[in-house]
């Protein structure tokens, strides 16, 4: 508050308020804002959801399912020579997986589709690979495994 003095010689508080301090404090905020935004932006991290309404549909003959695991390693389960699937086996690196899907997409005229099923909490770049690996190899179609949410039973999907 400041006091002034009227031209009959009395004095009368003056009733202004001072925003200089309330400007300085928002400069400050919005520079806080600024610098710290980007930060929380850059660690997100998205889950896969899981389907609500997933139709089970048999296994076919001949489907190449490939897996990656919460280590972002990469299982490829695929018919041998037999007829029958080897199951979930590893697969050492990136250039081995593609040469095998180069292999056996090579000799496919028309069902070249690859199930794709990954751990939740693999980073979604990983994903990418996979999917890019699978592209380079000739894959036309890649299908999502997804596990239905809990609690949900197949009767009731109906309802």
């Amino acid at each position: 508050m400041a006091l002034s003095v009227s031209k009959d010689g009395g004095s009368s508080v003056k009733a202004d308020i001072n925003v200089t301090p309330m400007i300085d404090v928002m400069l400050v905020l919005l520079i806080i804002f600024m610098i710290v935004t980007p930060a929380i932006a850059a660690g997100f991290q998205a889950q896969i959801p899981r389907a609500s309404h997933a139709a089970k549909r048999p296994e076919d003959n001949g489907e190449i399912r490939l897996g990656i695991d919460k280590n972002g390693k990469f299982f490829l389960d695929m018919v041998d020579q037999s007829g029958t699937y080897t199951g979930m086996k590893p697969v050492p690196d990136d250039a081995t997986l593609q040469n095998i899907l180069n292999n056996v997409y090579a000799g496919r005229s028309s069902d070249k589709i690859l199930f794709l099923k990954s751990d939740a909490n693999v980073p979604f770049s990983r994903i990418q690979q996979a999917i890019e690996i699978g592209r380079k190899a000739g894959v036309r179609v890649i299908d999502a495994i997804a596990e239905q949410t809990r609690g949900l039973k197949p009767e009731d999907e109906n309802n």
